[in-house]
């Protein structure tokens, strides 16, 4: 369908990678350092990016449009982490609405082995189906709530994977494991694979390195917000990322580069 060809084609750069900016935080954590003024960090950010993830209200009000970054609208929510359950999510943002703010893509995040892996898988199918009649291309995060040791476990993300692609996800968004992870990257059965970010971590170079071997291992990109926007060099950060994503440089050497140590 040449409607969801031409929506990727604007996600992902002429390479077929990505360099995604999460920055849809706020819905459930609140206004994270990095994030209180989001307006300010979209303005600095975005020229340095392929393709950016966000929530409605922080696009409307936030963003100003300049032609070439790609839009991933997140469209579920209506849960934080002052509720007794984060991962008690659901549709939040029609597909009408989606379409009416020009997103190129949605995201909707799936909670595989919690008690609302039902609903959120559920919902991920139905959205499919609603954007598959657009040409809407959707994104599904296998998001982990609270249990921060599946993000590790090869087992689990293949799972995750699988289940978000067989549900009919274009893209899909999950964590990077040292362990198997081409394992992950083979149970999206060719459907693009980028890398989430997670907590910011003490080490630059870790993150760097998580980037070139996920993008070893097959991974179209990265998808990452507090390790870039809580650095006190986001920019530099975005480069030695599209360093490593799109021309394959080495993590070291990229950081070297961009940070000059």
């Amino acid at each position: 369908m040449f409607g969801k060809a031409n929506r990727l084609s604007r996600i992902f750069n002429r390479s077929g990678k990505t360099i995604m900016l999460a920055l849809d935080h706020g819905m459930a954590l609140g206004p994270m350092q990095g994030l209180e003024r989001p307006a300010e960090m979209l303005g600095k950010l975005t020229p340095f990016t392929d393709s950016i993830m966000l929530n409605k209200g922080i696009l409307q009000n936030c963003y100003i449009p300049n032609g070439h970054v790609g839009i991933v609208l997140r469209v579920s929510g209506a849960a934080t982490i002052a509720g007794e359950d984060i991962t008690n999510e659901s549709i939040t943002t029609t597909v009408t609405e989606a379409l009416r703010l020009s997103a190129d893509a949605v995201a909707t995040s799936i909670y595989v082995g919690t008690p609302n892996e039902y609903s959120t898988i559920r919902e991920l199918a139905r959205l499919c189906d609603d954007c598959e009649t657009f040409g809407l291309p959707v994104l599904a995060v296998t998001a982990i709530g609270k249990d921060r040791e599946r993000k590790t476990d090869p087992r689990y993300l293949s799972l995750a994977v699988r289940v978000a692609v067989e549900m009919g996800a274009d893209i899909v968004k999950t964590y990077y494991c040292d362990e198997k992870f081409e394992k992950v990257i083979e149970a999206a059965a060719g459907i693009p694979v980028v890398i989430a970010g997670g907590p910011k971590m003490d080490s630059v170079l870790d993150v760097l390195k998580i980037a070139e071997n996920a993008t070893r291992a097959g991974a179209r990109g990265v998808d990452m917000g507090r390790n870039v926007w809580q650095h006190e060099r986001p920019v530099e950060m975005l480069l030695a990322l599209k360093d490593i994503v799109n021309d394959g440089m080495p993590a070291e050497e990229a950081y070297s580069k961009r940070f000059g140590r």
